[in-house]
């Protein structure tokens, strides 16, 4: 299998080239873009009712997952995330366990099992996600971003992130939820929460928000008026 990963960092495109008939791509719902003619799919609950369900409700994923099988070499299949950004590769090794924050799931091939994971109360009220998605086992994995994507490596003095461009970082990682400069910082400041992260190890952050977008489109919004007869 051949994958391209295309107009990055703005709308980021995936190109997958099968090269036999026993490769496979699992994709979110609603992903694909195009494929060729006689690529096979098939819809399912993917590890059954009590997983779809728990990646939907505590991952903020899909209920389905659709499996994407060539019926000859040379078939292929574009597939592209919900919001415009960055779209990145993650090789994940044995041992090895990603956290995604709720929507950043694009695809996965090989032998990758993806389990909805409770951050704990500080991420609800913080923020970050309450419901994530732990990823480990062996396989490629795509996941995108809102805005462009960079990966950030936290060392002994720890790194601190505005909850809203958290988007994946490794299992390794401790991490605590605070207001950003104090009571007076969380409501004038701008920034609101934030997460230092601890230890050794990687976090990818986007460079858009898409809370603060709708912060920013709010005051344009059309209010319709109710006339004085209703």
């Amino acid at each position: 299998m051949q994958f391209e990963i295309i107009d990055t960092p703005d709308f980021g495109l995936l190109r997958v080239q099968f090269e036999a008939r026993d490769e496979q791509i699992v994709a979110e719902s609603g992903a694909m873009v195009s494929m060729s003619a006689e690529l096979q799919m098939t819809t399912s609950m993917r590890g059954g009712l009590f997983d779809a369900v728990k990646r939907k409700l505590l991952g903020g994923e899909s209920l389905f997952q659709n499996t994407y099988t060539p019926t000859a070499p040379g078939q292929e299949i574009l597939l592209a995330p919900a919001p415009e950004g960055d779209l990145v590769h993650m090789r994940i090794e044995p041992g090895q366990t990603l956290v995604l924050n709720s929507g950043s799931y694009l695809a996965h091939t090989g032998d990758l099992a993806l389990d909805g994971k409770i951050a704990g109360l500080k991420s609800f009220f913080g923020g970050v996600g309450f419901f994530m998605l732990k990823v480990s086992g062996t396989g490629d994995l795509f996941i995108n971003s809102y805005g462009a994507l960079h990966a950030i490596e936290v060392g002994p003095e720890g790194y601190t992130v505005d909850n809203g461009h958290i988007v994946a970082f490794t299992e390794g990682l401790t991490y605590n939820v605070r207001k950003f400069g104090g009571f007076k910082g969380l409501f004038f400041s701008g920034e609101g929460l934030v997460t230092e992260f601890q230890g050794r190890g990687t976090v990818w952050v986007q460079t858009r928000n898409a809370g603060s977008l709708a912060s920013f489109l709010e005051p344009y919004r059309r209010v319709q008026r109710r006339s004085s007869g209703d």
